[in-house]
């Protein structure tokens, strides 16, 4: 299980790392405003804008989710052991010196 949701984990991050990189800065309506190439891209000049964030926003949240439950199974794995059937040694006493 939790094999799995590493897995899932590591896609979800470099999903989200694409998905960031592939949005354009604040800055880059300027150019289209003034006759630049940008508003001449696939989605238009504002398409890519919204459905990029809502895809941002989605694996966000995946991504969160997976850090959390991560968390939680680190911090509550169980006590179990491969040795339960071995009794602890006793210990033994140091002989006395004598003075």
């Amino acid at each position: 299980m939790a094999s799995i949701l590493v897995a899932i984990h590591v896609a979800v991050c470099v999903f989200l790392i694409l998905v960031v990189l592939l949005q354009t800065g604040k800055g880059a309506e300027m150019g289209a405003s003034m006759g630049g190439a940008g508003s001449q891209a696939l989605f238009g000049a504002a398409g890519p804008a919204n459905f990029l964030t809502k895809i941002t926003t989605a694996v966000a949240i995946i991504f969160m989710i997976t850090s959390l439950t991560l968390a939680y199974m680190s911090g509550h794995q169980a006590q179990s052991s491969v040795m339960k059937d071995v009794s602890a040694p006793a210990e033994q006493q140091a002989p006395a010196a004598n003075e």
